[in-house]
């Protein structure tokens, strides 16, 4: 096989790219996993802009191998480009909408993503609309409309989308995006680039919350923007740079090191998911199930198509509304009532419980986020919780 760009690597399976990508070199003697390093500036004597590590708001040798690691897995032509969070990578990435221009938001999105588009908004007079991702011929209709009031509109997808779980057709739209001058942003963070690759599909860039699934234990506060232009990168730099959204050393790393189990994380909490998805849309005390890979969703068969696996993100609608909902998330003793997700522990928020969620989230909605434990004993957990919670 060829040798992806920058990885050292001779092979372009996902599996080996994420335990291998971004060693240091090898020689006698030498370390097997890079070195933390600590250190706030850098001995520096050459011309300013032309050294690679001056000032820690600019350069950190300890990000560098994360950064390539994640970019060998998103199939990415330049280093990724690690942030303070999720929240970080998301913002700078909304900052390439030009002041006055238009942005296209999909109705059901992370709330702080949503938030961060009305700040924008508001302060530098960007035109928000929101649209159905799953609605493609609707989105490019948007799109044709906003690219008609302003050049080059942004469209910013989640697929699945949080927590509805929509999923939009990455490569139709990126196509119709490109044809009118558009940009496409991604956020790739429920998927991850095991279950989807969205710069090859199209997308100009891809941001995660490294948070999640990336660094994978819930002990890491970290954010990724990826893309092949060297333009956005320089720009999506720059706002790191001069905004400071910079990530400490030790959180860079203990993130490639959670990086390096995602392939298995993944493929576990994928099967679990299906699982305990198939498992509830039988139960007595559901009303509503909704999971990618359950055949009766409604774009069961565009994920299929586009995504390795259906992720490990379900929602479930207990019978009794919103009450039975918070009770239910009461009486589980295995599975974790908390917010995030992607971690090797399962978790479950009713996500109305948010003052900022969407109106059209259901109230009595659960999010699920399926971890690695034993799919038996995290389907027990629920079936004693939806016994208890129907008393």
């Amino acid at each position: 096989m060829s040798e992806p760009p920058g990885t050292g690597v001779a092979s372009t399976r996902l599996s080996t790219l994420a335990v291998a990508a971004g060693r240091p070199a090898r020689a006698d003697q030498a370390p097997v996993n890079p070195p933390i390093v600590l250190s706030s500036t850098f001995h520096s004597t050459g011309t300013p802009g032309t050294e690679d590590f001056v000032y820690g708001r600019h350069g950190n040798p300890t990000w560098l191998p994360l950064e390539e690691t994640l970019a060998a897995l998103e199939g990415a032509q330049l280093p990724a480009l690690a942030f303070s969070s999720g929240m970080a990578a998301i913002t700078a990435a909304l900052d390439l909408v030009p002041p006055g221009g238009h942005l296209l938001l999909p109705q059901h999105a992370y709330h702080a993503s949503v938030l961060a588009a009305r700040e924008l908004q508001q302060r530098c007079g960007v035109q928000v609309h929101t649209v159905d991702v799953a609605d493609t011929a609707a989105v490019i209709e948007a799109l044709h409309r906003a690219g008609a009031a302003h050049p080059h509109p942004v469209l910013w997808l989640e697929s699945p989308t949080n927590p509805m779980l929509e999923i939009a057709d990455l490569p139709a739209l990126t196509a119709a995006a490109g044809e009118l001058g558009a940009r496409v942003i991604v956020d790739n963070t429920f998927a991850t680039p095991i279950a989807q690759r969205p710069l090859s599909l199209g997308a100009d860039v891809v941001v995660h919350s490294v948070t999640k699934y990336l660094a994978g234990h819930s002990d890491v506060l970290l954010g990724a923007a990826l893309t092949n232009s060297p333009e956005l990168h320089a720009r999506l730099h720059e706002r790191r740079s001069v905004g400071g959204a910079v990530p400490s050393p030790w959180d860079a790393w203990l993130a490639l090191r959670g990086v390096r189990t995602l392939a298995l994380r993944v493929e576990r909490s994928q099967h679990n998911a299906q699982q305990v998805a198939e498992h509830l849309h039988r139960h007595p005390g559901v009303l509503q199930v909704r999971y990618p890979g359950l055949t009766d969703h409604p774009q069961h068969e565009r994920a299929a198509a586009q995504m390795n696996g259906f992720g490990s993100i379900l929602t479930v609608r207990p019978h009794g509304g919103a009450a039975a909902a918070e009770e239910l998330t009461r009486r589980v003793r295995l599975w974790t009532p908390a917010t995030s997700l992607g971690g090797v522990e399962s978790l479950l928020e009713r996500r109305r419980r948010l003052v900022d969620e969407a109106r059209t989230v259901p109230e009595d909605l659960i999010r699920l986020s399926v971890g690695i434990e034993d799919a038996e004993d995290l389907i027990a957990d629920l079936d004693q919780a939806l016994g208890r919670a129907a008393q």
